[in-house]
């Protein structure tokens, strides 16, 4: 009845998951209990669970992915503490099996559970505003491909209490990932979740290419639209093109290890190494994916806070493009020691490099931008500034490894590590927390505090740092990635300055949680009654904040780029519209139920319990048909209650 599932599958005789598992369920209790006794269920029910508003949906994603950032830090500062004292005779206080868990969770959560949703979130909440719309294309499908992720977040979490996670890393390499060597249900607990977390990104993907290609303002034309929609667009037909690469690799490696095939073993025909190409033809695409729309903000940041438009926006945009295009062309740099042949190697190698043109065509637009510009340094423009200078660090040490000479030596080492964080912290999450901070005040009406903002910045920047800057010496000292323990005590120096680092990022963490409590406890003082609290470029800034759900009473008739600044510029107040009409898609529990399907089905999937699994896709398909055969599927607001409510506002 209950497959593999057993009582052995939960882990009493290992404290460390069960303090971790005790605290995770404390903290659910206490929100489930808090928001019970206060009464919320029913707010929350109407206006949050089952919404198809893109601008609640964008929330969602980033609260989704600030709460797995903890999640995923937790895991980074445990690897980190344990190098630095498992040195020598000491053998720490992580036992290996543990450790090669954490570090397989870590790297899972980071990429599909945090980096994504919180760039995914930006975009959701963002783009329709600045594109000048009401909605998404398919509001109901965008709800879907929330609470999708949502799921697979969720059943990773599960790993924590019930069986255990993967040990092969987040790339999950064949013949490790295999059913000779992970027998039991780790490698399931990341194939599984990634399976129905990727099924929602990509849904996103299509949603978002047909909002940016079909659906925009009166007069907006492409070469009108803002850089971050530019990006976004970038960012969704790299999705939609690499994704379906991912989906199809882990089932292959599915069905290796559920019906005995041979895909990617060392006999019958198989090849691990087709697993490698595959993955990385979506894996590196992958890194775009995630730093585009950090891209983006930075473009609408730094012009806001320089007061100039954007230095340079056509090659801003094809720059863009170019990168959309050449990122599909790389992948084999992550993997020139397998033997490929010194032409391959070359072409790959002189690609990598390649694509470091367009990269730093948009550094110098930002600086040209900022040049004789009234910098203003605020939060999200301190990110930027971080952001330009870390990430032509990592940037200069990514051109390095595309020598393929160079790349042998340092391949496999911390090196690696180190310039990999380079990318995704200097790009993603100092992009992520900028357009947090940027857009917070539309999202919610008030403005986050500066002051504890700028603490938090100034922590990232110098833990970054500390944190990853002596990687780059241990792994040209020949430190090797994903390890336990440390045998050369000459490393451990090094590695405690990089828990330092970790510690001092873990501050910046705090910072944030206490700008976001003082924020909100002093809302009053910080409220945003003009809409433009930035003085800013593009037309999410006038609306009204937060903005109403059908986002614009009329929608605006845009003549140029940074549309809203030509506005002021040229004395043109908003005129007061004719109001018509408005029809707005019903709230649809259609995303939260399929979702809720979908972790049954999951984890059915994952412990071999055939005939849950069975009855929980039926039903899922059965909620899919429900709601896309519905026939009233939106209402109308009359002009006079607009008129009402635009007079309210």
């Amino acid at each position: 009845m209950l497959g593999k599932l057993t009582w052995a599958a939960i882990p009493f005789n290992e404290p460390l998951p069960l303090i971790s598992m005790a605290v995770v369920l404390i903290v659910i209790l206490a929100v489930l209990g808090l928001i019970t006794v206060k009464g919320w269920w029913p707010y929350l029910w109407r206006e949050w669970i089952t919404s198809v508003d893109h601008k609640r949906i964008g929330v969602m994603y980033v609260i989704l992915g600030l709460v797995m950032l903890l999640r995923g830090y937790s895991d980074a500062i445990m690897m980190r503490t344990q190098q630095a004292i498992a040195v020598g005779d000491a053998q720490g206080y992580l036992p290996p099996d543990h450790y090669n868990q954490i570090f397989s969770a870590h790297g899972v959560i980071m990429i599909f559970f945090v980096a994504m949703p919180l760039v995914i979130g930006l975009m959701n909440f963002a783009v329709p505003l600045q594109l000048g719309v009401r909605d998404v294309a398919f509001p109901v499908l965008n709800s879907v491909s929330f609470w999708l992720t949502a799921t697979g977040a969720l059943l990773v979490n599960v790993s924590l209490v019930i069986g255990n996670f993967a040990r092969t890393s987040w790339w999950n390499y064949p013949p490790l990932s295999e059913l000779a060597f992970s027998p039991d249900v780790g490698v399931d607990y990341y194939l599984w979740p990634v399976q129905i977390s990727g099924i929602g990104t990509l849904l996103t993907g299509v949603n978002f290419v047909t909002t940016i290609l079909k659906l925009r303002a009166p007069g907006m034309t492409y070469f009108r639209m803002p850089v971050f929609c530019w990006t976004a667009l970038a960012t969704n037909l790299m999705i939609v093109a690499a994704f379906p690469v991912l989906t199809a690799t882990f089932m292959m490696l599915l069905l290796d290890r559920y019906l005995g095939m041979h895909f990617f073993t060392n006999d019958a025909g198989g090849n691990q190494m087709m697993y490698v190409s595959l993955f990385w033809v979506w894996g590196h695409p992958e890194v775009y994916i995630l730093v585009l729309p950090a891209f983006g903000v930075f473009s609408e940041v730094v012009a806001t806070f320089s007061g100039k438009g954007l230095f340079s926006y056509r090659s801003m945009v094809w720059a863009t493009l170019g990168i959309c295009v050449l990122s599909l062309m790389v992948w084999l740099h992550h993997f020139f020691t397998m033997g490929a042949g010194a032409d391959v190697n070359a072409f790959f190698g002189i690609m990598s490099s390649i694509i470091a043109v367009p990269t730093g065509v948009k550094v110098f637009n930002w600086l040209f931008t900022m040049f004789r510009g009234r910098v203003v340094f605020t939060t999200p423009m301190l990110f930027a500034v971080g952001f330009i200078v870390t990430f032509v660090i990592g940037g200069l040490t990514g051109v390095l490894l595309a020598v393929p000479p160079v790349n042998f030596v340092v391949h496999n080492s911390a090196f690696l590590v180190a310039h990999f964080h380079n990318v995704i912290i200097g790009g993603v999450v100092f992009g992520a927390l900028a357009g947090i901070n940027y857009w917070f005040p539309k999202a919610f009406g008030f403005t986050l505090d500066d002051r504890l903002g700028k603490a938090s910045f100034w922590c990232w920047l110098i833990g970054f740092w500390l944190a990853f800057a002596p990687l780059y010496v241990l792994g040209l000292m020949g430190m090797t990635r994903r390890l336990q323990h440390i045998a050369d005590p000459s490393w451990q120096p090094l590695l405690l300055v990089a828990e330092v680092g970790a510690i001092v990022i873990f501050c910046g963490v705090l910072c944030q949680i206490a700008q976001l409590y003082v924020s909100i406890r002093t809302r009053e003082q910080r409220r945003d009654v003009t809409g433009d609290p930035w003085n800013g470029r593009t037309l999410e800034w006038l609306t009204s904040s937060p903005p109403p759900a059908y986002n614009f009473a009329a929608l605006p008739k845009v003549e140029s780029i940074d549309a809203f600044w030509q506005m002021k510029r040229k004395g043109r107040a908003p005129v007061k519209p004719t109001y018509e009409a408005i029809e707005l898609p019903h709230n649809s529990p259609a995303g939260f139920v399929t979702a809720f399907f979908a972790t049954v089905l999951g984890f059915a999937l994952i412990w071999h319990i055939w005939w849950l699994a069975i009855l929980n896709f039926v039903a899922a398909i059965i909620v899919v048909l429900i709601a896309g055969w519905s026939i009233e599927r939106e209402e109308e607001i009359s002009a006079s209650e607009i008129a009402q409510m635009e007079q309210a506002r």
